[in-house]
Order: C-alpha cells, then structure tokens, then sequence
C-alpha cells in the first residue's frame, strides 16, 4: 500500500491542528481520510460500530482513539503521536528535559553525567581553548572522553530512542501521523510507531559536525536560546518526520 501517494490525493487544505484530526476520527463514517486511516490500522470499516477520538496533553500521544468493533464487547484503543510539519524538511523536537531527568530515566552513571553536564553547560567548561565559554562541545572532550560517551549512548540506544519517541505508559504512542503542508499541497503518512523506532534507529552513534551527537537518525543538543535563561542549558532531542515520507513511500 501506498500510503504516501493516497496521503498526498487528499487533505489539499492541510490539517489545522490535532483537533482537527480527531474530527475528522469521529466523522469517520463521512471522512474518506478517516478510513483510510483506520484501515492502515487494519480495522474493517464494515465491522465498527463507533469511533472516539480525544486530543492528550503532556504524553507522547497526542490523540487517544476508541474503537468499538461490531458483536465484539472490547473496545480497541489506539494512541496516536501528531507531527504537522510545514516545510519541506526540518528538525522536530522530540523530548526536552533536564539532564538529571534522564540520569533517573536511564540509570546513566555518573561518569557520563558530568561530562553532558559540561556539554549543556550546567556546568562550566574545565579548559579554555573551546569554541563556547559557557560550554563544552562534543568534539572538544578527550578521546577517551568522547568513546565513554559514545559507548553508553550506542550500549542504551534502544532504550532511549524508544523513550524520547515511543514514551511508556498507558499513553505511549502506538501510531504516528506525519502532516505536511507545503503551499496549496498537503500529503500525510501514517506509520506504526514501531516501523518508525526502526528508521530512527538505523545508523550508528556519532559525534555530529557541530559537535553533538547523532543517535542513529535523531540528534541529541543542548537546547540553547531562550534568551540566556537557564532552560537554555536543558537536553534536547531532534528528528525530521519528514524522512518517514522518503522511508516508506
């Protein structure tokens, strides 16, 4: 199945917004992307009785979807991650925290703690001949710094991908639906989450040209900006949706 060219044959006006999207899930019966829709999540739209759709906050899912299925007494649950993109590629963030946050997530040991700490610039730098005097990049840590690094990001790659992307719990994203809208054209793909954590993690762990670390397909940074307040030296993650597009067309 096609899913790229039957996304890019509708949806000409774009989506405005993840409560756009749930509409258009619960006036599924009259909404021909709808069924598309949920026949890529291999649901017969002869067999289902109703359709409920919520929009989420603060999870990885952006859309909680219900399905009730005809002579069947369950209703199927589905959670749907939303990427409205608008343009041609870019970077989307993923997941955003402090550092200490993910020192608890992911068990990370001390060691590599304190060298991100000198990279987000929580810490300040311990030399002086670096390109940022609030912080240190990747590339300007020791050898053996910079394999320490990239050793426990490849040893919990799965791990961590799958948190920043998929989340956990009871609103993990199960689906993920990229929309983009370029001008007067608008094409969307929907993907299994799990179809999506392989793209994603295809590639190895590398230090980037600017001095960050590439996860397979996603970049870690430190996050920046924010007027010189102190969430500039938060960690972030960054993937393009867009790539989906290329990878499953």
């Amino acid at each position: 199945m096609n899913l790229v060219k039957k996304g890019s044959q509708t949806a000409r006006d774009g989506f405005k917004n993840e409560q756009n999207i749930c509409d258009k899930f619960n006036n599924w019966q009259f909404d021909n992307e709808a069924k598309q829709w949920l026949t890529i999540m291999q649901y017969n739209i002869n067999e289902i009785e109703y359709v409920r759709a919520v929009v989420l906050h603060g999870y990885k899912a952006d859309i909680n979807l219900q399905v009730q299925i005809k002579l069947k007494s369950a209703v199927d649950v589905e959670n749907i991650q939303v990427k409205l993109v608008s343009n041609q590629k870019g970077f989307n963030q993923v997941d955003k925290r402090w550092l200490s946050h993910y020192k608890e997530m992911w068990n990370m040991p001390d060691s590599v703690y304190h060298l991100l700490k000198y990279y987000t610039g929580e810490t300040a730098p311990y030399r002086q001949d670096i390109r940022d005097p609030r912080r240190m990049f990747i590339d300007e840590f020791t050898k053996e710094e910079q394999e320490l690094l990239l050793n426990w990001f490849s040893n919990n790659k799965t791990l961590i991908l799958s948190d920043i992307i998929k989340g956990r719990g009871q609103f993990s994203a199960e689906w993920i639906l990229v929309a983009q809208k370029l001008d007067n054209n608008a094409r969307w793909i929907l993907v299994n989450i799990n179809q999506a954590l392989q793209h994603y993690s295809s590639g190895n762990v590398r230090i980037s040209p600017k001095g960050s670390i590439y996860i397979g397909n996603v970049t870690m940074q430190r996050k920046g900006g924010d007027g010189g307040r102190e969430t500039a030296k938060m960690l972030q993650f960054k993937l393009d949706p867009t790539q989906l597009f290329e990878r499953f067309s």
